[in-house]
């Protein structure tokens, strides 16, 4: 599906592709940058003693890029999936039984899958972090939009958690996913606010300790 495809399906009326996979093609768009950013600082001579990290952030990059857009196309057909449970039969009491594992099943997938998308998150944002101050100045903006993608992919995706927790009638693992969630939210805000700072200071930092 081209990004104009996708475009229009997202405004359709269709309740899929939503949110989650929305949230997961702007984490695809902030890989891409990463790597971007990245290519533009290989073999400068400028950014010559920054390379060990500038090969591993093209790496996670480049594999996050293409993790992203399958959790893309995975949100949407766990959520697929809970809209068919919940229009499942429920006309007797053994369809009413069958149709509530059903949606806990589902509800569960629905969450995890986003859930997933944080975590991807919350692995790249270090990526990102590590980079500014050390990779070309001159993309330095486009290491920040990259950063801030990455929060607002985190953050939808996070909502989509969030909103899928109570179907899924496990009081346990609702509270830790929750948890995991804000602290990996709170960690990833703090990253993208220290990334923010590098950047606006124009300058270089020292390379990272082998």
């Amino acid at each position: 599906m081209s990004l104009r495809a996708f475009s229009e399906a997202l405004a359709s009326d269709a309740p899929t592709p939503g949110g989650g996979s929305a949230a997961a093609v702007a984490a695809s768009l902030a890989a891409s940058l990463v790597g971007m950013v990245t290519r533009l600082s290989l073999e400068r001579p400028r950014y010559a003693a920054y390379e060990q990290t500038h090969a591993r952030a093209l790496e996670a990059a480049e594999q996050a890029r293409r993790r992203f857009l399958e959790l893309a196309d995975e949100d949407s057909a766990a959520y697929s999936a809970l809209v068919q449970a919940r229009g499942a039969a429920k006309a007797t009491d053994a369809e009413r039984a069958a149709r509530d594992a059903e949606i806990r099943l589902a509800a569960h997938q629905a969450a995890r899958v986003p859930m997933l998308v944080v975590r991807e998150c919350y692995a790249l944002i270090d990526q990102v972090d590590r980079l500014a101050g050390r990779s070309n100045l001159n993309a330095a903006s486009d290491l920040d939009v990259a950063a801030r993608l990455l929060e607002a992919a985190a953050r939808g995706a996070g909502a989509n958690v969030v909103v899928n927790l109570p179907a899924m009638g496990d009081e346990r693992l609702a509270d830790s996913m929750l948890g995991e969630l804000e602290v990996r939210l709170h960690e990833l805000v703090s990253a993208v606010a220290r990334v923010a700072s590098q950047v606006r200071s124009e300058s270089l930092r020292a390379p990272e300790s082998a």
